[in-house]
């Protein structure tokens, strides 16, 4: 992330015809939205410029400051902005006060992304000289070629061997793009199916339309037969040692919305609940493990797993004394196995894949899931959650209520 010296900044203030700089005077009323639709064009870069978009918290229009108290409280909700799952895929951005012509003021530096074109809020926002807009068709078609395919994550690789027809139409467009785009945008919108697919990284593009690793898991008919590991595989065992006899088994496939929803309905037939009717003078439904927790755990090995030169699925071990969900892959980016479940660490292998879990209800923010599992366990009376990390995988161990 590049950071500017305070005359670089001074330059970038000051210049009100800059296409690459917005202000705000405050952070109230309407400006949180109208900031992300900011963040949201500045990561689009149309005009390709290839560097930084700068939007300045506390400077009046012609680059004077308003004087607004900088707190780590507004710092905080300016960096929410990143993970709070409006704008996808997630956009590379720091925060940090600065002092500039003798006041303080919070400067936001907006990356371009590799994975045009970035929505906010089902909308993708752009910006050309002083104008920021939705972008019409052709402004989409040209942040589709931008999209640099040799720096970019796995998870938008093409994928040879399959072809469009491996993909779900009904799927596409009765249940993604209902959920991606706003309303009154799919009402405007003449694309062809393959522009609309190549929008969403589902295809190469709009004149190639070779599935992508993202298109066949949110939405392949049969993604295994192309991604062989990319399930889950359940196993229900009967003692506490992987020898020890397995009454229940199943191998969960399907694209992901489908293999979720199994899994679930899978791990809560057999958290059995149970009532207790003597401890206190009402009944206490209890239950050996909080739903919740298991799903962000689960959730998060299907988001951060490696889907690249594996067979290795999602493995989940329900053992008399404990849960094993076990993600292929080991720590990623920032993550190290040194600081792996810290608050505040994040990175994320599949970041459109991440973006796929958010547009079906699946996450409903990012960098939280640890966090809320381990809340959940401590309110069920639960052991906190265990990790074990190394180069080739992540193990989660939730242990049982006693």
């Amino acid at each position: 992330m590049k950071k500017y010296l305070d005359k670089e900044l001074l330059a970038l203030l000051s210049d009100v015809e800059s296409d690459r700089v917005e202000r705000k005077q405050s952070f109230n009323g309407d400006v949180p939205t109208l900031a992300r639709q900011a963040v949201c064009a500045f990561s689009n870069d149309l005009p390709n410029h290839n560097e930084p978009g700068i939007l300045f918290i506390g400077a009046k229009d012609n680059g004077e400051p308003s004087k607004i108290p900088i707190t780590d409280q507004l710092l905080c909700s300016l960096a929410d902005m990143k993970t709070d799952g409006n704008i996808l895929p997630l956009p590379a951005l720091s925060v940090e006060k600065r002092t500039l012509k003798g006041a303080e003021m919070a400067v936001i530096t907006i990356m371009p992304s590799d994975m045009p074109p970035v929505k906010f809020k089902g909308r993708i926002w752009v910006r050309t000289g002083p104008r920021r807009s939705i972008a019409n068709e052709q402004e989409e078609r040209i942040l589709n070629e931008k999209r640099r395919y040799k720096n970019i994550p796995f998870d938008i690789f093409p994928v040879p061997s399959a072809d469009i027809k491996n993909l779900s139409k009904t799927i596409f467009e009765n249940e993604f793009l209902p959920s991606a785009f706003a309303q009154d945008v799919l009402e405007a919108n003449n694309r062809s199916y393959e522009e609309r697919l190549a929008s969403c990284k589902m295809v190469l593009s709009p004149e190639d339309s070779t599935p992508t690793v993202l298109g066949l898991l949110a939405i392949g008919k049969t993604p295994q037969d192309f991604l062989p590991g990319a399930h889950i595989q359940f196993l229900r065992i009967d003692g506490t040692e992987l020898a020890d006899p397995v009454t229940d088994e199943e191998n969960i496939g399907g694209a992901l919305v489908e293999m979720l929803r199994r899994a679930e309905e899978k791990l809560k037939s057999h958290n059995r609940t149970g009532v207790d009717i003597i401890s206190s003078p009402t009944h206490q439904i209890q239950m050996p493990y909080p739903p919740a927790a298991i799903q962000q755990i689960l959730y998060n090995a299907v988001l951060h797993r490696t889907y690249e030169s594996t067979n290795a699925p999602v493995r989940v071990y329900w053992f008399n004394d404990r849960i094993e969900i076990n993600s292929p892959g080991g720590p990623y980016g920032n993550v190290t196995i040194e600081n792996f479940g810290q608050p505040g660490i994040t990175d994320y292998r599949n970041p459109n894949v991440g973006d796929v879990l958010k547009t079906f209800g699946f996450i409903q923010a990012f960098g939280r899931g640890i966090a809320t599992a381990r809340k959940e366990m401590s309110r069920n009376g639960n052991p906190d959650i265990e990790f074990e990390t190394n180069a080739n995988s992540v193990v989660c161990i939730l242990r049982k209520k006693i």
